[in-house]
This record gives structure tokens, C-alpha cells and sequence, in this order.
């Protein structure tokens, strides 16, 4: 089965990390966010992964020739942003049959063998993700009957046109023949122009999944992730320590160090600190006495001592002076 990766946008919301490196190849954990996505299939039905995007493609094409994944991946390449239903049928010269598609930032416990089962009860041209919240208006909300058929979609509806507390999840099951329902070669939504007409025509099929559901997009965000999949042991390498994950035994923590819900790369070495829900790149140093929380630290960073820096994302190969004190910021600060 092929798998399509919908990842066309900049990253903005985790610069400075992503002016070097593309989010879909930003490490969590051992892997590529691009990778954790993928999970949902069942990884002996994947031999395909086809990349939508349109920012640095040439960064993630390169990666995924130097490392073993168990498909191939391929690119196709927006040259201007096309929305998630242009992007979807920039694809349709390389799809074929029944494949899945995915939204690029989200971690979750979706085990998408259930949607499998349920589109081949129901029929249908697809068949979507569907997760509860209690304020479903910043999303795009789904209405089922008995038999999981999807009976309406409304996306981003006012309060007072809920009428479901189900939220698409940005997971789907399709058959080729939605390509018929995307306008070629312009920009086009399917949560605004696909969905609703599919629902109509009884088409979509919905399911709902519990555990956790995260869109990685943002600093806090991503380190929800990196939680999630430390505490459900999504890696391949390394190894839980309380409740940090350690890439290797080349980490250094003081014994007066207290470190939880942190990921910690290769070369780490931490230095009577404080950290919480931290990413930690390769080579970083944290000086004595600083506080970290929800803060995300490139490659060859230091931080200097006394510092205190709260959901911050630090360049890779940046200093940081001595007692800097930083609250929801990028460092560099560009003005």
C-alpha cells in the first residue's frame, strides 16, 4: 500500500530549528517525525511513502537515500502552496488503488487497521480518522450514523452549528477515485470543497480512536510528542531512564541535575540544571544552575549558566549567555 505524507508547509511555528532542517526529518527520539506519522499503517502493508511538500525536498530526498526505511520514498514536489486538496491531487500521476493519507505533524495512537476493516465493511471512496474534544469549532467536525457512515462535515464550525464533538484527525483511508472529486493544478481544500460533498453523496466512512492525539506543530506541542512516545516506547534505539529518553551512554548528567520527560540526544551533557519537557539535540551543553522547560535545543548548542528559558526553541550551533532569561521566544531573537 502506498501512504501519502501531506508535509507542504515551512515549519515556521519550530524556527529556528526548521531554516536548516525540514520538520518532516526533525528527530524525535531515534526517528524522523516523517517516520512516527507513518506508524499508524501497519508497517508490513507500507512499501511506498509519498511526500507532498514543497520546502527543502531536496534535504528530505537526500536523507531518506542514506538511511534504511522499510519502504521507498517518494517526492512530489508543490511549486507553490496547493492547500491539502491540491497537494493531494499534485499526486495522482504516482497513486494507484486504495492508499492512505496523512497529515505531517500529527503523533498518535491510531491504529489505522481499523479503518482498513471498517472502509472494506461500508464501501465507499473513504474512510476518516475521527477524535473527541470538548470544543470541536477550531477544527472540522463529523457527524455519524449507526452504521459509522459520515452524514455531515462542516469545518471550523460557529458554536452554534456543532453538532458533534468529533474532529477529523487528519487521517484517511482513500480509493483512487477521489482524485474525480480534486480540481487539478490549484489550490483547493479537502476539509472545505472534498468533504462536505462526499458526505452528501454518502461516500465518507468515520471512526473514532482514544489514547492520544497530537499535532506536533508548535514548541509545546512537539514536546507532547516527545512525551507520548517516550512513555509508549516509539524507538528503536536507546533507552527509557526514568522518565527521559537516552540516545546512548555518551550522556552526562551531574548527580545534581534533575532531568524528567526530557529527550536526550548523543553527546548531551547537563550540568547541575533543571529540565522538563525538553528536546535535546546532538552535542548540547546545559550550564550549572539553569532552569529549562518545553524548550528546544538544536544540534552543538550551549547554554550558558543561570540561565532560564521556558518554551524556547534555540538554533542548532547557538550559544547562549549567562543568565539569559527567554519565554516563548527563538533564539536567535530577529527582530
Amino acid at each position: 500500500m502506498q501512504v501519502v505524507v501531506l508535509a507542504g508547509g515551512f515549519g515556521t511555528r519550530l524556527r529556528p530549528w526548521t531554516y536548516d532542517i525540514p520538520k518532516p526529518i526533525l528527530p524525535m527520539l531515534d526517528k524522523t517525525l516523517l517516520e512516527h506519522v507513518v506508524e499508524v499503517v501497519p508497517g508490513d502493508m507500507v512499501d511506498e511513502v509519498v511526500v507532498a511538500g514543497g520546502y527543502k525536498v531536496d534535504d528530505i530526498e537526500a536523507y531518506f537515500k542514506q538511511v534504511d526505511v522499510p519502504y521507498d520514498v517518494t517526492i512530489v514536489r508543490e511549486e507553490e502552496p496547493l492547500g491539502t486538496g491540491g497537494a493531494l491531487g499534485n499526486c495522482r500521476d504516482v497513486i494507484s488503488d486504495q492508499f492512505v493519507c496523512l497529515n505531517g505533524d500529527i503523533i498518535s495512537s491510531l491504529d489505522m487497521q481499523v479503518g482498513m476493516d471498517l472502509h472494506r465493511a461500508n464501501g465507499g471512496i473513504g474512510t476518516l480518522a475521527l477524535w473527541k474534544v470538548d470544543d470541536p469549532t477550531r477544527f472540522g467536525i463529523v457527524g455519524l450514523d449507526e452504521e459509522q457512515r459520515v452524514t455531515q462535515f462542516k469545518e471550523k464550525p460557529k458554536p452554534e452549528e456543532v453538532f458533534s464533538n468529533l474532529i477529523n484527525a487528519g487521517s484517511y483511508l482513500f480509493e483512487d477515485s477521489i482524485f474525480d472529486y480534486i480540481p487539478k493544478g490549484r489550490k483547493s481544500s479537502l476539509e472545505r470543497e472534498v468533504f462536505p460533498i462526499l458526505a452528501n453523496e454518502n461516500q465518507l466512512n468515520g471512526f473514532s480512536f482514544e489514547g492520544y492525539f497530537i499535532d506536533a506543530g508548535t514548541p509545546k506541542s512537539w514536546s507532547l510528542g516527545v512525551q507520548a512516545s517516550i512513555a509508549n516506547e516509539r524507538w528503536n534505539k536507546g533507552q527509557r531512564i526514568n522518565s527521559n529518553w537516552f540516545a546512548d551512554d555518551s550522556i552526562q548528567i551531574d548527580e545534581k541535575s534533575n532531568v524528567e520527560h526530557t529527550m536526550l540526544s548523543a553527546g548531551t551533557s547537563i550540568d547541575s540544571a533543571t529540565l522538563s519537557r525538553c528536546s535535546l539535540l546532538e552535542n548540547v551543553s546545559v550550564g550549572k544552575n539553569s532552569i529549562l522547560n518545553q524548550t528546544l535545543v538544536g544540534r552543538n548548542a550551549i547554554i550558558g549558566k543561570n540561565c532560564s528559558l521556558d518554551n524556547v526553541v534555540i538554533d542548532h550551533g547557538s550559544t547562549i549567555p549567562d543568565n539569559t532569561v527567554l519565554s516563548d521566544a527563538q533564539w536567535p531573537i530577529i527582530e
